[in-house]
């Protein structure tokens, strides 16, 4: 067998290069993280994380590390010129185990991400490594960099040979250039100028999109008493303008008193893009992150989207990599997040487009704002950030509800009538809904089990595959077959118990075929979603979205067909690396 040095070379150590080695430690896999950089970027970037990202990081065992440098419940604002709220994006939901929105500290949490890898034996991250060459072998990878030293002069090189090559080094990635993929879309020539002050001079901890016609901006509470604010340039304002002590201090003089007393700890231009790859895998080679797509920063989800690329990313390589599965699994990667890392840019543009107009258009906009703000239908869209577009997965690690076919999945789960011989679902249930949980994350609510009390989802399924049933024991539908497939691919069997049942279930199932984990139902969220959907019976994928859905009869054709749509290998069972992190708060 052929040696490796690492089993994945992570090229960029940002936010996602870094959260992707996490992930793909924890499972107990190497990763060798290459940045040509000598430190960590030190200043602000990213401020808005989402409860998804949150959930990541908890899976990466960094959860608490990074949250004292987070604030939960950030309030976006959109108001006009004179003031006016034109929308306020407030959402309180916590169906994923967190608040949706919170703010964050950049540099503090990437210290903390490149913090982690030092618990996994043979990753490492390596400053003053800037990668000049790459080659695919077809069955490994070999990167070739330059060792830069402090003053960026290169004075040698070095060679990595790796399974894989992932590229998350940023939007002028060298990684896309050698793959060789169009970068599709725009970058509108607009300008904007950045300044992150330390002891907030305002205090309030919300944010503030200024829609304002003579100048829009943007001011932003963040934790650790730093305040941002960003201004847009007009086309008559050379960049050059900005070192200007006098123009920058009358920039912020209608929002602070005395700006030439601020502390600024950053301040710099640029412009925004909505750019995306036209793949994100070349061979044995990937892309994550900005190298894979950029968005303008209006509903903050650039750095969030780079962490949804590691995260869906990370599990398919971790199953390759322990031989779980074939190759083909990592197909599904461009597949799955290039659509939805083109959805959000559409409407971070189009938020763009609202921020940016001139007066008549935004007398227009406040009028028609106003007029939506009496209707609770629109007000809750804006409010409840239901205009943000969730992942749906509708080809990939997926199975359609309906016909329980591989590979690709419509979000209704009843078909109108019967073709090619295929029977809908329709007439074997009825639902208070249509839509179909399939390629849709799974909630996170708090539980209790025989070993825990009040604990998240999470926590209790673990990080890996999982088969859940409402109200029932889920052998009782497992075929020879399909539970020969639950213990070779290590999958969870769990059911879903009103708390009141609880106990009995655990004495019921004890002598279960295969060991099944009783989910007590404390607060009521999981029936509440089991009773508006057509199925009792989910699995779950590693990063906690539905794959499958069906009724709990149908549980050993669901497993099958979810075998063929994640290319699962059969066989005896592989001897798996203990968890690195087993038994560890997360």
């Amino acid at each position: 067998m052929t040696t490796f040095d690492t089993d994945v070379v992570v090229i960029g150590a940002g936010p996602v290069g870094l959260t992707l080695a996490n992930l793909i430690g924890v499972r107990g896999h190497r990763a060798t993280v290459l940045e040509a950089r000598q430190e960590l970027i030190d200043y602000p970037r990213g401020v808005g994380l989402d409860d998804e990202s949150i959930r990541t990081l908890r899976t990466a065992g960094l959860w608490e590390r990074v949250r004292p440098f987070t604030v939960p419940h950030h309030v976006v604002r959109l108001v006009n010129g004179t003031g006016q709220v034109l929308a306020t994006n407030n959402p309180r939901t916590e169906e994923f185990g967190y608040p949706r929105k919170h703010g964050f500290v950049q540099p503090l949490v990437d210290r903390e991400l490149a913090a982690g890898l030092d618990r996994f034996a043979g990753t490492g991250l390596h400053f003053g490594h800037r990668v000049v060459g790459l080659d695919d072998h077809g069955d490994h990878v070999t990167v070739t960099a330059e060792q830069l030293d402090a003053d960026g002069q290169a004075v040698g090189t070095r060679t990595v040979t790796a399974r894989y090559a992932v590229g998350c080094e940023g939007g002028s990635s060298f990684t896309r250039k050698w793959m060789g993929v169009r970068f599709e879309g725009d970058s509108p020539s607009t300008r904007w100028v950045v300044v992150d002050v330390a002891d907030d001079p305002i205090g309030t901890p919300s944010v503030y999109l200024g829609a304002d016609p003579r100048r829009p901006y943007v001011s932003i509470g963040l934790p650790q008493g730093i305040r941002r604010w960003e201004f847009m340039l007009h086309d008559d304002e050379p960049t050059a303008l900005c070192d200007d002590p006098a123009f920058m201090r009358a920039l912020l003089a209608r929002h602070v008193p005395d700006p030439a007393a601020l502390h600024v700890i950053n301040q710099r231009t640029f412009t925004h893009h909505g750019r995306v790859a036209s793949e994100f895998r070349k061979g044995r080679v990937f892309l994550a992150g900005d190298a894979a797509h950029l968005m303008p920063v209006w509903l903050g989800q650039g750095w969030n989207s780079g962490i949804r690329d590691a995260t869906n990313l990370a599990w398919k390589l971790s199953a390759v990599l322990a031989g779980e599965a074939t190759d083909a699994l990592l197909d599904t990667y461009t597949v799955e997040r290039r659509k939805h890392a083109s959805d959000m840019i559409d409407v971070n543009m189009a938020a763009g487009t609202v921020m940016k107009m001139g007066r008549l258009g935004g007398a227009v906009r406040d009028v028609a704002a106003s007029a939506l703000n009496l209707v609770p239908k629109w007000k809750s869209y804006f409010t409840e950030l239901r205009f943000k577009p969730m992942p749906r997965y509708a080809a990939g690690v997926v199975v359609d509800q309906t016909t329980l076919v591989p590979g690709r999945a419509r979000p209704g789960f009843k078909a109108t009538r019967r073709s090619k011989g295929v029977a809908a679902l329709a007439p074997f249930t009825d639902s208070a809904g249509a839509v179909s949980p399939v390629g849709m994350q799974f909630i996170q609510p708090r539980v209790n089990t025989a070993d825990a009390t009040n604990v998240l989802l999470d926590e209790v399924t673990g990080d890996w595959w999982t088969l859940a049933t409402w109200g029932t024991d889920p052998t009782a539908y497992l075929d020879e077959a399909a539970l020969a497939l639950v213990g070779r691919h290590r999958v969870r069997l769990v059911s879903f118990m009103p708390e009141t049942q609880r106990d009995w279930a655990e004495r019921q199932y004890a002598s279960a075929p295969a060991p099944v984990t009783v989910v007590g139902d404390t607060t009521g969220a999981l029936k509440d979603w089991f009773d508006v959907r057509a199925c009792g019976l989910v699995l779950l994928r590693p990063d906690h979205f539905v794959a499958a859905a069906c009724l709990t009869r149908q549980a050993s054709r669901a497993l099958a067909a979810l075998r063929e749509a994640a290319s699962l290998t059969t066989g005896p069972a592989a001897e798996q690396a203990p968890h690195p992190l087993e038994g560890a708060s997360a």
